[in-house]
């Protein structure tokens, strides 16, 4: 028969491991301990902390809208507009002369401006040919989708 000392080590054993039963035949005795699992709250861990946005109480300057040009009333000329929203370059970087400037005869897929939209430089390519009559867009400009960009005349 099993000592009071070691059935109260088994008994310490079951309660401080993982384990939630024990099971022991010796010389014909069998002893048998379980332990319940109580249950408990479920704790819910923090995720990655997101910043609240701070609120600030600022007055913002109206933003003016740039002035968009006019459908062209000489059938002649063509609008290229913008096929996305971004910001409009004239050039591929500031020391780089223009793309395109009044004047330059252009062909159908040169390229004659970069539009930057979510970090990305798109180059945009002519899909039509002409004459470029006007560039309708400052450099580093917002661009809306749909707006026109050039007016070509053509050719």
């Amino acid at each position: 028969m099993m000592e009071y000392k070691e059935l109260k080590k088994l008994v310490e054993l079951v309660e401080n491991a993982a384990i939630t039963h024990l099971s022991i035949d010796e010389n014909g005795t069998k002893i048998e301990i379980k332990k319940e699992i109580q249950e408990t709250n479920s704790v819910v861990l923090p995720q990655a902390a997101v910043a609240a946005p701070i609120v600030q109480n600022t007055v913002q300057a109206p933003v003016e809208p740039q002035e968009t040009k006019e459908a062209p009333k000489n059938n002649n000329l063509i609008e290229i507009k913008a096929q996305m929203v971004g910001t409009f370059y004239h050039s591929a970087n500031p020391d780089s002369p223009a793309f395109v400037k009044v004047g330059d005869t252009i062909k159908k897929g040169s390229i004659i401006c970069i539009i930057e939209a979510m970090k990305l430089f798109n180059e945009i390519e002519s899909e039509e040919e002409g004459v470029i009559e006007e560039i309708c867009v400052a450099n580093e400009a917002a661009v809306e989708y749909g707006q026109t960009l050039f007016l070509i005349k053509k050719g």
